[in-house]
This record gives C-alpha cells, sequence and structure tokens, in this order.
C-alpha cells in the first residue's frame, strides 16, 4: 500500500502525527473533521491520508487517539531504529548532529564523516566525527541505513557515489545539485533557498 500512497499525502502523515501528539489523553477519540479544522484542511482529504494506515475510525466518534497515533507511527517506521550518518560536520551538519527530534522517527544519528583534518577525531554533540575514508568500515559497524550529504555542491556526487558503493540507499541531500542513482537507491532532495524562492512567490 505504501507504493500507492501520492508524496503529498506522505509528507502530511507527519504533520497529522506531531498534531495529534500535543492533545495528550491517549483514550479520547478524535473525528478527521477535527483534526482537518485544527490543521486547515479539507476533511475529504484528511480522512482519505488517514485511509493509507491501519487506523480505523468508528461511526459518529471517529478514532481512538491512541490507535491513531500508533497507526501513523507503525506506517512512518517510528519504532524502527534506523542508524543514520551525516556526511559533512560544517555549520549545517552540527546543526542536524545537535537536534533532537530525529528520535521521534525512529532515526539515531551515530555519526559525522568529514574529510577535514581538524574536524576528524572530534565530537559534536555527543557523536563522534570521523575520517570520510572510514565510511564503509562505519556503514558496516553502525548497520547504517540512512545518510544526510552536507557537503559543497561540488562534491555532493562524489559523496552519492561513495555511499551507493557502501550500500546506503536512502540518501538525504542538502547540497544544491541534483545527484544521480541507480535504480533500487533513493535520494531526496532539500534546497532551502529554492523552497524559499518559492515560498516567495506564492
Amino acid at each position: 500500500m505504501k507504493n500507492e500512497i501520492s508524496e503529498a499525502s506522505l509528507q502530511r502523515l507527519p504533520v497529522y502525527l506531531n498534531y495529534l501528539k500535543t492533545l495528550g489523553d491517549g483514550e479520547r477519540f478524535i473525528s478527521s473533521g477535527a483534526i482537518a479544522r485544527a490543521l486547515n484542511m479539507g476533511e475529504v482529504l484528511v480522512r482519505k491520508d488517514l485511509a493509507f494506515t491501519s487506523a480505523q475510525g468508528r461511526t459518529r466518534v471517529g478514532y481512538k487517539l491512541s490507535e491513531l497515533v500508533s497507526a501513523l507511527e507503525e506506517y512512518l517506521g517510528c519504532n524502527e531504529k534506523k542508524n543514520t550518518v551525516i556526511i559533512g560536520a560544517g555549520e549545517v551538519g552540527q546543526a542536524l548532529l545537535a537536534y533532537g527530534g530525529f528520535k521521534n522517527y525512529g532515526i539515531e544519528i551515530v555519526a559525522a564523516f568529514d574529510s577535514d583534518a581538524k574536524k576528524i577525531n572530534t565530537v559534536v554533540s555527543q557523536k563522534p566525527v570521523k575520517d570520510i575514508a572510514e565510511l564503509k568500515q562505519g556503514v558496516d559497524e553502525y548497520g547504517v541505513k540512512l545518510a544526510v550529504i552536507c557537503v559543497p555542491a561540488a562534491v555532493a556526487q562524489e559523496v552519492a557515489d561513495l555511499l551507493v558503493n557502501c550500500g546506503v540507499k536512502k540518501i538525504l541531500n542538502f547540497a544544491p545539485v541534483l545527484l544521480q542513482v541507480p535504480e533500487g537507491f533513493t535520494v531526496r532532495n532539500i534546497d532551502v533557498a529554492a523552497n524559499l524562492a518559492i515560498l516567495w512567490s506564492t
């Protein structure tokens, strides 16, 4: 079923989850209409999105809050630990190393890798910064499932190729360049400047 969900619906699921977690009492019920009103969305849209999960709504009362939260967490893999590395321990990389919200989604940042001798063998936010030359060893040692690229555009493709060779199939890219990876590998590009430009134009 996950293959059938649209990109837009998939992006909304964490929004629902974050909102529902603010409500507290897991024994209460909440309707798709109440969620829609709180998030300024259409009720039909919310109902269709939630249908991708295992959550079962009840007539007139809606969803039991605790069950809906669990269904969203299960769908998003929040209860499955995913060891992740950050490539590039510059300002963006260090900010991500310090961010504590990853654990809410089962993401564990285990280390950063860099080529700068001044950064190698340091510790940032209690995470080790290792030599990029040791990436394969680190991927195998930590059982890495995800990687985040935080390097300059000029070397981002080289880093992506290295991750592919190490068998890391899921990559989040903060470098302002489109990366090419083989079939079976996935890259999600985060271009902050482009998103700000789009925001300004809307």
